[in-house]
């Protein structure tokens, strides 16, 4: 419990970090990387090789399994900031979440890698990622019309969300075993016969608590040190922050490009846009009801949707099944406008 605590807890990681050397902070920097790396190789080797044994593709993996992982300590962050009064921090974690998966993972995803389109998959789980989002802001919009000087999603909203969250997760397993006959072009691990679904199991669950760990870990290791050295505050919570904490999810995608398992990202993103509408903030809301700012009309918003949207144009017209680059740069470009934007113009929450 104490290390849980100690994870989780903001101000107790910062006064241990504080407390560091350089020289030991550099040293936790450098095997917080070492880890982290390793563990996305776990994660992503276990993922192939349980599609193997047990017949599921890795696109569900990463859209159920992996995508749930990736968004739990995001819920847990988003519950801590509702109940202490934070909404603003809980609610934009939720929708920043999106706009970083798949603006930024994604679109890099898409420029360094010939990402495949499982048009089965995307047909269903795709359309519950837009539909999540949508269903989000119209109930938003509705909340601001009622109340305009006071939206709150209230507590029952966030019960709903959770409610459909399990539905969710059900549907993605019922189309993944509809899709196994579908799926013939799935290249099996060589050692396959040396790795049981228990140890893929241990590769999948001990990889992602290493990655999400380390990441932890060295993010305020890493914003020590640049105030150390005279970095202002707000360029550290601009780059180090907003990028450490897409640490996970972005070195899963480094990780499955690598390894020739694009499909794995594309499960993973859309499975977490899923999860950062229908648990993160369902699970926040219900803690604890959530005002919405204005700036999440006006802005946050619309840049999830113009995203969101985007991507779901692009399976459309994509006859070919595949991701073209330059979609990837029109997602990356959308993100970078939008962080731009955001700290130029000083507009409401962060990002993540």
């Amino acid at each position: 419990m104490e290390l849980i605590h100690f994870m989780i807890n903001e101000g107790v990681l910062q006064s241990a970090v504080e407390g560091l050397t350089t020289s030991l902070l550099l040293l936790v920097i450098a095997l917080g990387l070492v880890a982290i790396v390793k563990g996305a190789d776990w994660m992503i080797d276990g993922v192939v090789h349980l599609a193997a044994r047990t017949g599921l593709s890795p696109i569900v993996i990463g859209a159920t399994i992996i995508s749930l992982g990736t968004t739990t300590p995001e819920a847990v962050v988003s519950v801590m900031a509702a109940w202490m009064g934070n909404p603003g921090l809980a609610l934009g974690n939720g929708v920043g979440s999106i706009i970083v998966d798949t603006g930024l993972i994604f679109g890099l995803t898409c420029i360094f890698s010939s990402v495949p389109i499982n048009r089965f998959i995307l047909n269903r789980t795709g359309w519950v990622q837009v539909g999540t989002a949508t269903l989000l802001v119209v109930i938003s919009v509705i909340l601001w019309i009622a109340s305009p000087d006071e939206p709150t999603l209230y507590r029952w909203i966030g019960i709903i969300f959770l409610i459909l969250l399990g539905v969710y997760l059900y549907a993605a397993y019922a189309w993944s075993r509809q899709s196994e006959d579908i799926i013939t072009d799935k290249e099996e691990p060589k050692d396959k016969a040396d790795i049981t679904i228990g140890i893929c199991w241990f590769m999948m669950i001990g990889g992602l608590i290493l990655v999400i760990t380390s990441a932890r870990v060295l993010v305020p290791c890493a914003a020590e040190i640049a105030t150390r050295i005279g970095v202002p505050s707000d360029i550290i919570a601009a780059t180090l922050v907003a990028f450490g904490t897409s640490l996970p999810e972005l070195m899963t995608a480094i990780t499955a490009i690598r390894k020739k398992c694009p499909d794995i990202v594309v499960g993973n993103i859309v499975g977490a846009d899923v999860l950062n509408c229908l648990f993160v903030i369902g699970a926040a809301a219900a803690a604890k009801p959530l005002a919405i700012t204005p700036n999440f009309f006006t802005f946050h918003f619309p840049a999830m949707l113009i995203i969101l949207y985007s991507f779901r144009f692009f399976i459309f017209m994509n006859r070919d099944n595949r991701f073209r680059r330059w979609q990837g740069v029109w997602l990356l470009s959308v993100y970078v406008i939008y962080i731009v934007l955001q700290y130029s113009l000083n507009i409401g929450t962060s990002a993540r």
